[in-house]
């Protein structure tokens, strides 16, 4: 496995691959990997083909936190995230710095950002006004570096996937996007690098998320008519405060593709909720079939 810290390096990399018709699978990720980040490089791996590239970037990028964010505490361990990626294959680790992604930033000498202006106003762009700007910029600007013909996100971060494939389609990047399953623990948590900040009381309250979501579900396919989201809304609130340590910062139900909200909960509704298990924010979403 080639590791690569240099965003130009990178990028003379990616265009060789070009010129050559090598096919390649990208995944960036902000480290701390585990078995749902795996899930997506083998995912790349298949999509790129035996004689291709897969390249995975671990990068905590500065710009999507908010300044009352966790930053500084975002777990790291380069050294496990290294060998996890050479265990599955991945031909090309990108770790780029600060200094290469956002040059002259602390003085004022960075100042170009990508924003998406319809899909980011609600769920995570509502309660983190500043988070989607970072994100649409640090992958626009890996997209530049790495030149994937593919690359794959988790489903997990829905309204993330979905901004993202809309700048892709809007600012013409010639790439596939691949949204794959949201892996889950055996109880259902969603895996999150966020999970390690959880007490073990807490952990074993996070599991409210996955259970508001088969709740949901049941009602759902329970009911012959539609339901009224407000409705529905306040059941699921009352089920996570039953945890103690569990705070609700939003429930929300929408169309999966528009992300418009729904007044109406029906089969085929998506579902996206964020959670406070004491101080770690959790989010977790699925569709309602």
């Amino acid at each position: 496995m080639r590791i690569v810290t240099s965003a130009a390096a990178m990028q003379r990399l990616a265009l060789r691959w070009r010129r050559a018709g090598t096919r390649v699978g990208f995944v960036p990720t902000m480290g701390y990997l585990h078995d749902g980040h795996m899930s997506l490089v083998r995912r790349a791996r298949r999509l790129a083909g035996k004689r291709g590239i897969v390249v995975a970037s671990i990068y905590v990028n500065p710009t999507q936190f908010a300044p009352t964010e966790d930053l500084s505490a975002y777990p790291r361990d380069l050294e496990r995230d290294k060998a996890l990626c050479r265990k599955a294959g991945v031909d090309v680790l990108f770790l780029p710095s600060d200094t290469e992604m956002y040059p002259g930033r602390d003085t004022g000498g960075y100042s170009t950002y990508i924003v998406e202006e319809l899909l980011s106003q609600g769920m995570e762009g509502a309660s983190r006004p500043t988070h989607f700007r970072g994100v649409t910029t640090v992958v626009a600007k890996l997209f530049n570096l790495v030149l994937p013909d593919v690359a794959v996100f988790g489903a997990k971060d829905w309204q993330q996937a979905a901004i993202i494939r809309r700048m892709a389609r809007d600012l013409n990047f010639p790439l596939k996007l691949v949204v794959a399953p949201t892996r889950r623990e055996k109880d259902g948590l969603a895996m999150s690098s966020r999970n390690k900040y959880l007490s073990a009381d807490e952990r074993a309250q996070a599991t409210i998320l996955f259970r508001a979501l088969k709740l949901a579900k049941e009602v759902v396919a329970a009911t012959r008519t539609p339901i009224y989201a407000d409705v529905l809304k306040k059941e699921l609130a009352a089920l996570i405060a039953t945890q103690p340590a569990a705070r609700l910062d939003y429930v929300e139900f929408f169309d999966g593709e528009t992300l418009q909200p729904a007044e109406a909960v029906t089969r085929g509704t998506h579902m996206a909720l964020a959670v406070f298990i004491g101080k770690t924010r959790l989010i977790d979403n699925a569709e309602l079939k």
